[in-house]
């Protein structure tokens, strides 16, 4: 049986870095169709410069970005999800939103064909694949970027109070002790929120076949060595009044960056984008990147395309073909990681070059090696069904905790109470 391509499908399948000219196609057509992607800030700047690509591919396929900030762009896609209305033919998805979501049935499963995700999965950084997976082994989306946990510190400040990198990043105790020292000469707040602090030593120590609430067996986990830690910590930064008590992406919390009034930032590598983007441009070259305190190897964020699994079937391949572009096609992945420092979920891409390049937001600083050793070590957390339940819990038991209204014991006594009722649901 022969076949015959078309141009356009041979082109398709170099532009996607394949060797194979693709299974699944969609028809040539006369009338102009448009593909409606949803995403948010920096995303969206991303897909605006790959459109060039899709057109040369796609003539007769006008690409248009919804465009929305994060909060509302979630809270949209939550929506749209819920009620069926208004569904983009791609939306766009941070990673903690990729677990919530996975447990319903909204999403397309990516492993059946036409899509046949898995055959790809070598393809992609080995933790950020396992998140698309749900429990019921679907692959409900496509990983794009990356968030090896990193932290971000004033260079200039911590120059100023006398402080090291060493004494931030050798253990969480000298990460709060030097929070202390810059606190007293400064005046400057260690970092925006204690919960970050939670938030990261709660990521960072869990081990391989667990979640971060609940273990292999559905088996609650919140008053384990780990969680208590965490509150230690984030209870000792609230006690010696080292973070300001604002909220991430608030608009308090992005002042804080602009007027040097914050000194450290843990999260992910896809933050200094961010920073150097909107958040605090006029900050570039004060700050620096490090390893997590005790290098504590840890997913923060990333982003990742899904197709709804009610939106238009006419253009499901077509969405299809769009996310295969976006994160198959190591050219872009490179173009996303140089404008907007989105570390690429791609495997064959960590060997450029690029890694060896100083990053000008961070003083001159290879920070990217330091990202690419992190996104090596990080152990993928499981989603449980029950997690955001789990995670609202925790931080409900944690405010309790920080507000001194209760001991770290019977927060999360209580907490495990909880969630014992909810696991097995």
């Amino acid at each position: 049986m022969s076949h015959q391509f078309s141009r356009r499908q041979v082109l398709q399948a170099v532009v996607l870095g394949s060797t194979q000219v693709p299974q699944y196609v969609s028809a040539v057509t006369k009338t102009r169709q448009t593909l409606k992607v949803a995403a948010y800030p920096l995303v969206d700047e991303i897909i605006a410069s790959a459109l060039s690509v899709w057109t040369r591919l796609h003539p007769d396929v006008k690409v248009e970005i919804v465009r929305r900030q994060y909060l509302d762009h979630h809270t949209a896609m939550t929506t749209a999800l819920s009620t069926s209305s208004h569904l983009p033919d791609v939306m766009t998805l941070e990673s903690s939103f990729v677990g919530r979501y996975s447990q319903g049935a909204g999403l397309e499963d990516l492993s059946k064909l036409p899509y046949n995700l898995g055959q790809y999965k070598d393809r992609f950084v080995s933790y950020a694949f396992e998140q698309v997976i749900n429990q019921r082994q679907e692959m409900i989306a496509v990983p794009t970027d990356i968030g090896p946990g990193t932290m971000l510190y004033r260079h200039d400040i911590c120059k100023r109070a006398g402080v090291e990198e060493a004494e931030l990043t050798s253990s969480w105790k000298s990460y709060v002790d030097a929070g202390i020292k810059i606190k007293a000469r400064t005046g400057c707040y260690l970092i925006g929120n204690a919960k970050s602090v939670k938030d990261i030593v709660l990521r960072s120590g869990v081990k391989p076949g667990e979640g971060l609430y609940f273990g292999l067996h559905s088996e609650v986990l919140v008053k384990s060595p780990r969680f208590v830690r965490a509150f230690e910590l984030a209870q000792k930064i609230r006690q010696h009044r080292l973070d300001a008590k604002v909220n991430a992406w608030s608009n308090e919390w992005a002042e804080g960056f602009k007027r040097g009034q914050l000194v450290t930032e843990l999260t992910g590598a896809w933050m200094v984008g961010q920073m150097a983007n909107w958040v605090a441009p006029n900050t570039k070259g004060l700050w620096r990147a490090a390893q997590l305190p005790e290098r504590a190897y840890a997913s923060y964020g990333g982003s990742f395309y899904a197709i709804p699994r009610k939106s238009s079937p006419a253009m499901k391949i077509l969405a299809w073909e769009f996310i295969q572009m976006m994160t198959l096609n190591a050219e872009l992945q490179f173009k996303a990681f140089k404008s907007q420092d989105a570390f690429p979920a791609l495997v064959e891409t960590h060997a450029g070059r690029f890694f060896d390049e100083p990053i000008e937001f961070l003083g001159g600083q290879k920070a990217r090696l330091i990202w690419r050793e992190a996104a090596k070590n990080i152990v993928s957390a499981k989603v449980h069904k029950q997690n955001n339940f789990a995670n609202e819990v925790i931080d409900m038991s944690l405010d309790r905790v920080l507000d001194g209204h209760s001991s770290i014991d019977d927060a999360l006594s209580e907490a495990h109470s909880l969630l014992e009722k909810r696991a097995f649901r």
